[in-house]
Order: structure tokens, then sequence, then C-alpha cells
């Protein structure tokens, strides 16, 4: 049974050959597959439209976001769907791969891991904007995520408002004393256990299966990669964030840490935000990472500053909550619309 064009969407697979990730410390690949989802009638028009980027969680691709689950959807689905309801107009929508070896990038640069904040603003970006029939400025372009891609899609808001006019970040990475130290003996128990970092990641890599236990020390191998790189650190080239025999934070390698924590960035970093035509935020109440308690921070902190912003609470966990792009993506297209477009 054939779908009706005129209500639905396509997604298109271009690959793009990335010279800032080429030559990346990880080995990881420079070719990468680009999913675009193309809007209804987008094969019909010479018009253009705004863009939106969709960061994926750490162990995400953003082609994972196009996967369909036994009772849920995919975003294909549910950007088809908010059309077909009227919730949401016609957009290009975009999912970069920035996986890595070690589970993710945080979407920052880090001489440990790779230069992926610059892959996406100064090759994805032109990228989509050369090949696609896009409106290239800043007030059609948005970002938004979940998770590790809500902390890139802030983090994005906040150092690239040239590039990007509209956030949208779910249960984003925030209030680090929260949402990683607890995980801080993850990591600790696995060194012990296989003999130190680079014993850890041998491990990892060669485990058929990797457990929770795994994942949530590679979790924090990956943060300390992004958060704490240093070149002479040889050969996985980042500080550890603590003393590997005893535990003992160091505090000078967390305040590096810190220096990425968007609660420590805002006040910094307000005329930006101020610029952003949406900046969404949403956490669930029983986030399993902790992670309500550095929204709430950000959003009193967001308050004070006087940066307009939507925040909202649910009543969830971290895990399965695509269905909150339901409350974000209407929003993100009202900030995005050309002008005279349809509200719908």
């Amino acid at each position: 049974m054939g779908r009706d064009t005129d209500s639905q969407g396509r997604v298109v697979r271009a690959e793009l050959h990335s010279r800032c990730l080429r030559g990346n410390p990880l080995g990881d690949p420079a070719n990468r597959v680009l999913p675009v989802y193309l809007p209804p009638g987008y094969d019909d028009s010479p018009q253009r439209y705004p863009v939106l980027y969709a960061l994926a969680g750490f162990t995400g691709r953003g082609a994972q976001l196009l996967n369909v689950t036994g009772w849920g959807e995919s975003i294909e689905q549910r950007l088809n769907r908010l059309y077909a309801e009227r919730r949401i107009g016609p957009m290009i929508v975009v999912f970069p791969d920035c996986f890595t070896r070690y589970g993710g990038s945080q979407y920052v640069d880090s001489s440990a891991v790779g230069n992926y904040s610059q892959y996406l603003c100064e090759e994805i970006v032109p990228f989509v904007d050369t090949n696609f029939r896009t409106l290239a400025a800043s007030r059609h372009r948005g970002v938004f995520g979940k998770s590790s891609g809500g902390f890139g899609a802030f983090r994005h808001g906040m150092h690239r408002p040239d590039l990007f006019g509209a956030v949208a970040c779910h249960s984003g990475d925030m209030g680090f004393e929260y949402c990683y130290f607890p995980d801080f003996p993850k990591l600790l128990a696995q060194c012990e256990r296989h003999g130190g970092l680079v014993g850890f990641r041998r491990a990892f890599e060669a485990a058929p299966r990797k457990t929770g236990e795994m994942i949530g020390a590679i979790n924090m191998f990956a943060m300390a990669a992004c958060y704490a790189p240093n070149p002479q650190r040889r050969p996985l080239r980042f500080d550890p964030p603590f003393d590997l025999r005893t535990g003992a934070v160091d505090p000078a390698v967390w305040r590096r840490w810190l220096a990425f924590d968007p609660l420590r960035l805002v006040a910094r970093h307000r005329r930006a935000l101020h610029r952003l035509r949406l900046l969404f935020i949403d956490c669930g109440r029983r986030d399993e990472f902790h992670l309500q308690w550095g929204a709430r921070q950000m959003h009193a902190r967001l308050g004070a500053l006087g940066v307009p912003h939507v925040y909202q609470e649910f009543d969830d966990g971290h895990m399965d909550v695509s269905y909150r792009f339901d409350a974000s993506l209407p929003r993100l297209w009202q900030a995005v619309r050309p002008a005279g477009a349809a509200r719908r």
C-alpha cells in the first residue's frame, strides 16, 4: 500500500567525508552517513525550508533516532504525524553521526576524541545548506536533542547563536556533581578489575556483551576524554578526574570538567541565550542520572538572568522518553518557521 506523498516526508542518506575528523586520535571513521528528513512536498516545490539538527544521546548515532520500535514511533513517523495534525509545518531535519569509539563525543572538540563541534558547525551545516533547499540563516535553524544530545544542543545555543537560533534540551547533562559523581565508582571498579584505564578499555572493546557496569564505566571514560584532554598523557591523551587507587577527586581536573557544565556557563553566555528565538528545557522528575536537579537549577539561574525560556518537568525517568519531542517540535517549528508561513 503506497503512502500519501502530500502528507509524508522521506529520509535520504547522504555521505560526508570530514576533514575535521580525518586522522582523529581514536581512529574513528571520517566518512559518515548523514540521514536527512525531507518534509512533505519537498520534491514538488522550489521553496526553501527551515532546518533542525537532531543530536543523539550517548551511545547513539543520529540514524538511531529513525529506528522503529514495537510500541513507539521513529522520529520520521513522529514528524509525519505532527505535520498531519497541523502541529508543525514543513522542515528539514538532519541527523548527525557523532559517535566515537568511546560511545560519544559530547559534541565538543577534544584532542583526545576529535573535533566534533567543528564537524557539526563547519562541515555538516554548510553541507546541508549547499545540497538541500534550506533557509540558511540562524533564525531558521534549530538544534535539539536528549541527554548528551540535549547537552550538545544547549552548548551550541550558547556558543553558536550565529548558527542556531532555537534550542530544545531534553534531559541534558548539567549540574555535573549530581549526574557524574554517582558514576565515578563504576569506572574505578572497572579499572581496579582490569588493571587501569588502558586495561579497562581493552576489556570493554573485547567484551562480546557490554554489561551495565561496563556501560556506566565507559560513560565516565568518555566524559574524561571529552572534558579533560591531555595530549601529553599517552596513550589515552586525557587526565582521569580521580586517583585510580584511592578514588580521591583531583580538584584541578574536576575544574576542567566544570568548565563544560552549562550551569557554570549561562551567566557568561546570557547575551547569546537572549538572542535565541526559543530555549526549551525539560527533564523527568525521576531521572536515573539525577538530571532534574541540574535542570531545576538551570531554570532558576535563567530566570535570575532574565533569559526567556520554556521549562517543563514530567513524571518519568531518563529512558524511552522520545514522546517528549511532541512538546518541543511544535515550538521549534514556531521559532524557525519562515515569515508568512502558516502557524498551523
